[in-house]
C-alpha cells in the first residue's frame, strides 16, 4: 500500500517514515512544509497519515476525499470547524480519528469508562496529563478522550472544567476537570484520579517512546484499507 505522511517533518512524521519500513506500507510522499519535503502527495497515493498542524487538515482530507483514499488523523486541537470538515470527508472515504493511537492508552479508555461507572458520583474525577515543552495544543486529545469516557460511565454531559484559578467555590458533585502540564522532554504521561473520602484511586499511562504510537498509527492504516465511509476510533482497529 503506497502511503503519505503529512507532517513527515515533525517527531511523530518521522517516526512514521522509519517505522513504516518495517510494514507493508510504502511512503511515497512525505509532505511538509519544511525545505526538503514534498509539498503535494503523488497521484499513486492509497492511504494518508496526518500528524500535521490542526490549520492543515480540512485542505488535505478534502484532497484525500475526492482521490477515494483512506485516512488516519493523529492531528489534535481541531476547531469546530475543522472537524465538520473532516465530518463531511468522512461521508465519502473511511477516516480514523483518535488523540492516541497505542494499544495501552485505548485499554485504559475502557477501564476509565467501567471505574467511572462503579465508583459513582462520591468519588470525584481529576485528569492530569504531562507533556513536552513543544506541544502546542492542551488539554491533550488523549486527556479529553479520558474525560469523555468518564462521563460516558457516569452518564453525565461532557462538560469538562479546565484547570481552576482564584476564588472558585466547593468542588460541585459531579465535576470533571483536566490539567495540563508542560515541561522538558516528556513524550505523554495521562492519570486519571478517583479520589474518594476514605480512599483514591488512580489509572496512569505512561508513554515510553513514540513508537508506539506511530506503529498504532501505521496500523489503522492497514485496517482502513476497503472500509466503508465513517468516522473509527483505534478501538475499532484493535475491535476493544
Amino acid at each position: 500500500m503506497k502511503i503519505a505522511i503529512v507532517g513527515a517533518a515533525g517527531r511523530m512524521g518521522q517516526m512514521l517514515v522509519k517505522l513504516a519500513k518495517d510494514t507493508a506500507l510504502e511512503v511515497i510522499s512525505k509532505i511538509d512544509i519544511a525545505e526538503g519535503y514534498d509539498k503535494e502527495w503523488a497521484d499513486e497515493v492509497e492511504g494518508v497519515i496526518d500528524f500535521s498542524f490542526h490549520t492543515a487538515v480540512p485542505a488535505a482530507i478534502k484532497k484525500a476525499a475526492e482521490k477515494g483514499i483512506a485516512y488516519v488523523i493523529g492531528t489534535t486541537g481541531l476547531t469546530a470547524e475543522e472537524q465538520a470538515v473532516v465530518n463531511e470527508a468522512a461521508k465519502k472515504i473511511p477516516v480514523i480519528q483518535s488523540g492516541n493511537y497505542s494499544l495501552g492508552v485505548n485499554l485504559l479508555l475502557g477501564l476509565v469508562k467501567k471505574a467511572a461507572e462503579i465508583l459513582g458520583p462520591e468519588y470525584d474525577i481529576e485528569i492530569t496529563e504531562m507533556h513536552h515543552k513543544h506541544k502546542k495544543d492542551a488539554p491533550s486529545g488523549t486527556a479529553l478522550m479520558l474525560a469523555k469516557s468518564a462521563a460516558q460511565g457516569r452518564d453525565i454531559s461532557e462538560s469538562f472544567v479546565y484547570g481552576r484559578k482564584g476564588e472558585t467555590g466547593e468542588r460541585p458533585v459531579g465535576e470533571i476537570a483536566i490539567h495540563a502540564l508542560r515541561g522538558g522532554s516528556v513524550i505523554g504521561d495521562h492519570t486519571v484520579m478517583f479520589a474518594g473520602d476514605l480512599e483514591r484511586i488512580e489509572l496512569t499511562h505512561k508513554a515510553q517512546g513514540r513508537e508506539a504510537f506511530a506503529a498504532g498509527a501505521l496500523k489503522a492504516l492497514e485496517w482502513a484499507k476497503g472500509k466503508n465511509p465513517g468516522i473509527y476510533t483505534m478501538r475499532d482497529v484493535l475491535g476493544l
